[in-house]
């Protein structure tokens, strides 16, 4: 009994000793900073309310850390429709302006993350005078300039969504 005290004693000495050796590195710290980037979105509606989905973006990114971002994205997304209502009349296809704020995290070698936005989408095309509320998960690939991403977009109150594909070049500001 009195080895096993022995041997715990000095499995925590060797383990607290390597704490106190990593905590005598010298620090590097991260050049925080923010990005621009530009985009190109299409989508599938996973309704039957529109046929696809055409957008473009700017997004606006604050880097907290190597592996944390904030971002800012707006642009304009147009739900086109061939379809016809019960009475035979065109469908009108939907334009809107998103206005998002989100989280990216990056999770595997600082490239493939993960993201997460909220916001308002205000329609301004065909009449439409709605805004909704949207949400947007969605995982991508990130390197120096490009950012390739899947994402599923919510839209509340205009009663649809889609998965989107975004192709967008980015640059450090």
């Amino acid at each position: 009994m009195k080895k096993l005290q022995i041997i715990c004693l000095a499995a925590f000495a060797f383990l607290f000793s390597n704490t106190t050796f990593a905590q005598e590195t010298e620090a590097t710290n991260y050049d925080q900073g923010f990005r621009l980037g530009f985009g190109v979105n299409g989508g599938l509606p996973t309704d039957n309310d529109y046929d696809w989905a055409l957008g473009g973006d700017v997004r606006l990114q604050y880097d907290l850390s190597k592996k944390t971002s904030l971002t800012l994205t707006t642009g304009f997304t147009n739900l086109f429709n061939g379809k016809k209502d019960a009475a035979g009349n065109d469908i009108k296809d939907l334009g809107f302006i998103p206005a998002k704020a989100g989280f990216k995290a990056f999770v595997l070698k600082d490239q493939f993350y993960v993201l997460g936005e909220l916001g308002a989408g205000f329609a301004v095309t065909n009449g439409y005078n709605n805004t909704t509320f949207l949400w947007s998960p969605g995982i991508g690939y990130a390197n120096k300039y490009i950012d390739l991403s899947v994402r599923y977009e919510d839209y509340h109150d205009f009663r649809t969504n889609q998965v989107a594909l975004r192709v967008a070049y980015g640059f450090k500001l």
